[in-house]
């Protein structure tokens, strides 16, 4: 069974106070994006993983992917499988790309091999695997609040927009985000701000909270959502803790050559 692990950006990223648990409360609107991944799972004498494409930093053995897999069968009973990733979506970047990996795995050994897991039950497995990785059990923007994973359908289409995302070689750790923000209560939560503005206004008002410690941190960052502005993007915004940074624009442009040492994807968003 194949599937294409698609990746996600934030539209802005609020942290809210930190949680008696350690983690940060978390105000957010997840957006898919049609930049994905290749997954396929086989049944095969011993449980495998094949990795190609994009590398991956890290021992295989610990991959979302395979810990999908294991987490699932300490409690079904679960046939040895083949797992083959085709990478493509970067590493490091705020783009939610391993967690849509895990996710999936998730999705295809529930249909695969009939478990009968509820959209709950996934849930509650993935959340387990990573704070964003429950967003990635579906194919629409959704609110996210607690770490991430306590999500709700979000009134925000961007369908039709065009879309450049670019991420520097540049990888941004989630400790490293963390370290020195400033955790605060808004006036405005992120769901209120993407509904009562129009998305002309965005720029205005809806941030992500990790640029204050990324950008100065990362200095390759800021020059690139400056440059998105500079070519016309109606908002622009680094994605989750970084370091990928994209501009949403009212028609197609080429920028790619703007961008010679990055990586980098556009295309028209579909939702």
């Amino acid at each position: 069974m194949v599937a294409f692990p698609h990746c996600k950006i934030n539209l802005g990223l609020q942290v809210l106070h930190k949680r008696p648990d350690g983690y940060h409360e978390l105000s957010t609107c997840f957006y898919p994006v049609p930049w994905t991944d290749i997954l396929e799972i086989i049944e095969a004498p011993s449980l495998q993983f094949t990795q190609t494409g994009a590398a991956i930093p890290g021992n295989a053995d610990e991959n979302l992917c395979l810990k999908a897999y294991q987490l699932l069968s300490k409690e079904h009973a679960l046939p040895s499988v083949h797992i083959y990733l085709h990478k493509i979506l970067p590493t490091g970047a705020g783009l939610g790309g391993g967690s849509s990996d895990a996710a999936f795995t998730l999705k295809i050994l529930n249909e695969k091999f009939e478990l009968g897991l509820s959209l709950v039950q996934l849930e509650q497995y993935a959340a387990i695997l990573g704070s964003d990785c429950p967003f990635f059990l579906y194919a629409t923007p959704m609110w996210g609040s607690g770490r991430g994973e306590i999500l709700s359908k979000a009134s925000v289409s961007l369908k039709g927009i065009y879309m450049v995302v670019v991420k520097p070689h540049v990888h941004v750790s989630t400790a490293a985000a963390y370290a020195g923000i400033q955790p605060h209560a808004p006036e405005k939560r992120i769901e209120h701000l993407l509904t009562e503005y129009a998305l002309k206004d965005w720029k205005n008002v809806v941030v992500n909270d990790f640029e204050k410690t990324v950008f100065p941190a990362f200095p390759a960052i800021e020059p690139i959502k400056r440059a998105l502005y500079a070519h016309g993007a109606v908002y622009a915004s680094m994605s989750g803790s970084g370091s990928a940074v994209f501009g949403l624009f009212e028609r197609e442009v080429a920028l790619q050559p703007f961008f010679p040492d990055a990586v980098c994807w556009s295309g028209y968003l579909t939702v």
